[in-house]
């Protein structure tokens, strides 16, 4: 801290102990709580102590060459997910609370007949932060499961994972519930029953239930694609092995087509969100 006066020092080492979100507000107090909110004291605390490593995983280095203030390394992973391990998955820090975010890929999941050009094809979305995205062709039995371990993930931190997807001319959805589930291998899991198309009667029964049941039906995110909660967890020490995420159908019904598929995304549970 001798880059400091005394006085912005010990605000500094104060505002390590807080949060993005405080440090931020805090910064408005006076001069001094600025210069110090802003210094790479602060904003390396609320850095992942691995970020560096992860940031490694990606064919980019240009972040990591950069030298940016750490409050700007900071941002610009709150705000430009960075794709690693072959760009299977994506990487960001949420901008509230510095825990990471990951999003598994399509490719990084397991989908069922995903591999059969009858029933999905792989192709690229402008819009997508990955290079394929799986478009449904046509199948009788919707089944989706990825894994990650939880050592990646932030300790001591409730997560809620989420399937990204668009409909694009979809059908066979409309009214059919489906499950999402999160949970360890042989332990208890967490089940939501969810509806991926809420554009037909289903919207309707959305529009007239209350506040709780509304959350079981696709939301429209930021970036123009939609998403619908699966579950959540405690990762309470970040080392219980393979976290197992699931969405399908509860029994067969009928054949369904056009959903694109890009990811589930696993990101902390906020009031920002």
């Amino acid at each position: 801290m001798s880059k400091f006066p005394e006085t912005e020092g010990c605000v500094a080492h104060v505002l390590s102990f807080t949060s993005p979100q405080e440090a931020c507000r805090l910064s408005l107090i006076s001069h001094t709580f600025n210069e110090a909110a802003n210094s790479d004291i602060v904003w390396n605390s609320f850095l992942p102590a691995d970020y560096q490593s992860i940031v490694s995983r990606s064919s980019d280095s240009s972040l990591l060459a950069s030298r940016l203030p750490r409050k700007q390394m900071f941002l610009s992973l709150c705000d430009n997910p960075i794709l690693i391990d072959d760009g299977k998955m994506s990487f960001a820090l949420d901008k509230w609370t510095g825990k990471k975010c990951f999003m598994l890929s399509a490719r990084d999941l397991k989908i069922i007949w995903g591999n059969t050009p009858e029933y999905w094809q792989w192709i690229s979305e402008p819009d997508s932060r990955f290079t394929e995205v799986a478009e449904l062709i046509s199948v009788c039995w919707f089944e989706i499961r990825g894994k990650i371990n939880t050592c990646m993930l932030s300790p001591a931190t409730l997560y809620k994972a989420y399937l990204v997807f668009k409909l694009r001319r979809a059908y066979g959805f409309g009214g059919l519930p489906v499950e999402g589930i999160v949970g360890f291998a042989g332990s208890e899991s967490s089940k939501r029953t969810i509806y991926l198309d809420n554009r037909t009667g289903s919207r309707r029964e959305a529009s007239v239930s209350n506040a709780e049941n509304s959350e079981n039906y696709p939301k429209k995110r930021g970036d123009g694609w939609l998403e619908i909660e699966l579950g959540e967890f405690l990762n309470e020490e970040g080392d219980h092995g393979e976290l197992e995420i699931s969405v399908l159908e509860v029994k067969r019904l009928n054949w369904k087509h056009g959903l694109v598929v890009r990811g589930i995304e696993i990101r902390p549970k906020t009031e920002h969100k």
